[in-house]
């Protein structure tokens, strides 16, 4: 006859030692890892100064405009005007011609140089020979290393009257064009010179996404009977979408400065009624005319304007795909 034994409940005022009991976080935690890790936390330094001298401090002498300013006078300005210069700016067709030009060429980058990055980037994925792929990662990141000065030069040699594609076009029974001299042609020449010097150089981060992919579900893809357009509309865009609207924020955030080196190098007076944006218009306004006032509140324009669009973006992309910076 067997007789079983049953285990006693504890009793009760006895400390179950099973259970942990959460420990309040320690006071001066950030203290012990600062001395823990200063080495780590050291390089941080030079960027954060690099931050604070050259894009904070500056902010400060936004203040000349709303004051008048001369040179050889007081740093901040000499008398308080209020919004005198920016209504003359608003007022001047010279600036609202600027402000279309800007929107133009901002907006042709982004359309066109924002996806092209992604569509190479799908491309070199789906190359599955080695040195053929190192081969075109080399060839299409080698212009980004080239300086703005050697890209725009290149440009207008190539596109010169007496150029290799004048040359070309010759050949072919055509007339020379004027690429440089004329307004209609600017717009082109600058997206074509930015899509060569930056497509290779963005692909970086999109190859790097897509290696975050899990190869499950591209099996699971195949099983279900999916081509490999569908693999991937299905699971490689979903998996590079978080980096893909991260960017595309940020491209909307720098959607006004519109690249003031490579502008004030390609265009001429010839180009103005297309090539002349806003940051080479303040440029000329400023340092060449010597109106720093007047210069400085349009520059305050243009960084409201992208605040509110990176700020505008940001939300909506957080309310309509879930992803944001903030």
């Amino acid at each position: 006859m067997s007789t079983s034994v049953k285990s006693a409940p504890p009793p009760t005022g006895v400390e179950d030692r099973t259970a942990v009991t959460p420990r309040p976080a320690p006071r001066g935690g950030w203290r012990r890892a600062l001395r823990r890790d200063w080495q780590l936390y050291s390089l941080a330094v030079l960027p954060l100064l690099f931050f604070l001298v050259f894009r904070y401090l500056p902010m400060i002498g936004n203040v000349i405009a709303f004051r008048r300013f001369e040179p050889g006078g007081s740093m901040f300005g000499e008398d308080w005007v209020g919004l005198r210069y920016v209504r003359m700016f608003l007022s001047d067709p010279t600036f609202w011609q600027v402000f279309r030009n800007t929107l133009w060429l901002g907006g042709l980058t982004l359309v066109f140089c924002f996806p092209i990055p992604i569509v190479l980037a799908l491309l070199l994925n789906e190359v599955h020979r080695r040195s053929l792929k190192r081969f075109v990662q080399s060839v299409s990141y080698l212009p980004h290393f080239l300086s703005i000065v050697i890209v725009a030069g290149l440009t207008l040699q190539m596109l010169a009257t007496d150029g290799p594609v004048n040359h070309a076009l010759a050949w072919l029974g055509h007339d020379e064009i004027r690429f440089i001299q004329e307004p209609g042609w600017f717009r082109t020449i600058y997206v074509g010179s930015e899509i060569w010097q930056t497509a290779g150089w963005g692909t970086i981060l999109y190859l790097a996404a897509l290696t975050t992919i899990d190869e499950d579900l591209y099996e699971a893809a195949r099983i279900d009977g999916a081509n490999r357009w569908q693999q991937i509309w299905h699971v490689t865009l979903p998996g590079i979408r978080p980096t893909m609207i991260t960017l595309l924020i940020l491209n909307v955030g720098t959607f006004m400065a519109v690249g003031f080196e490579k502008v004030l190098l390609l265009y001429n007076p010839l180009t103005y009624p297309t090539a002349d944006v806003i940051s080479t218009y303040v440029y000329r306004t400023g340092v060449e005319s010597n109106s720093f006032s007047y210069a400085a509140a349009i520059g305050l324009f243009e960084a409201v304007i992208g605040l509110v669009l990176i700020t505008s973006a940001n939300t909506l992309s957080r309310r309509t795909v879930g992803t944001s910076l903030w």
